[in-house]
């Protein structure tokens, strides 16, 4: 039995300790934010935060998040929106929409280790994170955004 936090709620898991991560969140809990995309890890879709780093839930298996939380697109902002959420409104980012749950959540996680990231960084943080549709700048503006407040 894997006991993990999900979103501040306790969960229990008692199934294939070899299931990823996205499924448990997707088809058990219900919480279709996290998107499958590839399948192994290269394309950023499925990324959800443990603890405080983002993961790919796909290759995520549930024997390696016994104790630990889990936060999803749902949990990201818990008490209103958080910051990269309200920036990724007012900018209007995302056009087919696919991807952006993962691109906010690994936002956030570059903004809670850089309060202050310049392009490079980034570029370099968001890289694993494919948009097929090419809102590359605007994203980019967004996590500006957000780590000035100017949202």
């Amino acid at each position: 039995m894997i006991q993990l936090k999900v979103n501040g709620t306790n969960r229990t898991f008692d199934g294939d300790p070899e299931m990823p991560l996205l499924w448990y969140l997707r088809d058990e809990l219900h919480l279709a934010g996290t998107k499958f995309g590839c399948g192994v890890g290269l394309c950023g879709a499925c990324t959800v935060h443990l603890g405080d780093r983002a993961v790919r839930s796909c290759v995520t298996l549930m024997k390696g998040v016994l104790g630990q939380e889990v936060t999803t697109i749902e949990g990201l902002g818990r008490s209103g929106l958080h910051p990269v959420q309200k920036a990724w409104i007012r900018l209007n980012v995302p056009q087919c929409g696919y991807c952006q749950p993962g691109q906010m959540m690994q936002a956030a996680a570059l903004l809670k280790s850089n309060r202050n990231p310049q392009d490079a960084d980034i570029d370099k943080e968001m890289a694993g994170n494919i948009c097929r549709c090419g809102a590359y700048q605007r994203i980019r503006e967004a996590i500006k955004a957000a780590a000035e407040g100017k949202v």
